[in-house]
């Protein structure tokens, strides 16, 4: 015996985000059936408000209420640094470490031609404008560890070595193939403390 069509239909919504299987998605579906109309309201509206009201920083391209971030919008930071990172999450990874206060640079995505996404796809040209429009002293590539982001680390380092910047990776204490957004805050703050600066033979 099914559910109701309704129920099958927003269990098999459910499935489609990232890490909910079936029956995390009948749980969830039960929970709503068992909380009020109001909490399930709410639950739906603050989805909606993210689609309406978020979009990427007009500068840096991390997640915004509003043209400008936070971060990018803050006069004590270091406008004189920035760090590259994937996504607007592993902003949040870095800023919980309290060890770096410069400016960011969301690639929104890694190279990984396997699915289609090449440099071109990423915000790769955003950054050499700002680079060559601002006084940039160092850029800090803080990619994953993975295959993505080392292939992405390096095609960086040389596209940013001739603008005469100095180009470090983050150290110590990302394992390899892992990501940023699980690793600990002391790990994560002492890979940025640990950078290292790139070479690129002539």
């Amino acid at each position: 015996m099914a559910y109701p069509r309704i129920v099958e239909n927003l269990i098999e919504r459910l499935t489609k985000l990232p890490g909910i299987g079936r029956r995390s998605a009948e749980r969830i579906v039960f929970w709503l059936l068992d909380n009020s109309r109001e909490e399930a309201h709410g639950l739906s509206e603050d989805i909606l408000k993210i689609k309406d009201n978020l979009s990427f920083c007009r500068i840096c391209n991390n997640l915004s209420e509003t043209e400008i971030c936070m971060i990018c919008s803050a006069t004590n930071r270091d406008d004189h640094t920035i760090c590259i990172v994937e996504n607007p999450k592993d902003v949040l990874a870095i800023e919980k470490t309290g060890q770096y206060h410069g400016s960011y640079h969301v690639l929104l995505g890694a190279i990984n031609p396997s699915e289609g996404r090449g440099p071109e796809t990423l915000r790769i040209s955003q950054l050499i404008n700002r680079i060559k429009n601002q006084s940039i002293d160092e850029v800090i590539i803080a990619t994953d560890a993975d295959t993505e982001g080392e292939t992405t680390s390096m095609y960086l380092t040389q596209e940013l070595r001739p603008l005469g910047v100095k180009v470090s990776r983050i150290g110590v204490g990302i394992p390899l193939g892992s990501a940023l957004e699980y690793s600990d805050i002391s790990t994560l703050g002492a890979s940025m403390n640990s950078r290292r600066e790139i070479l690129v033979d002539n």
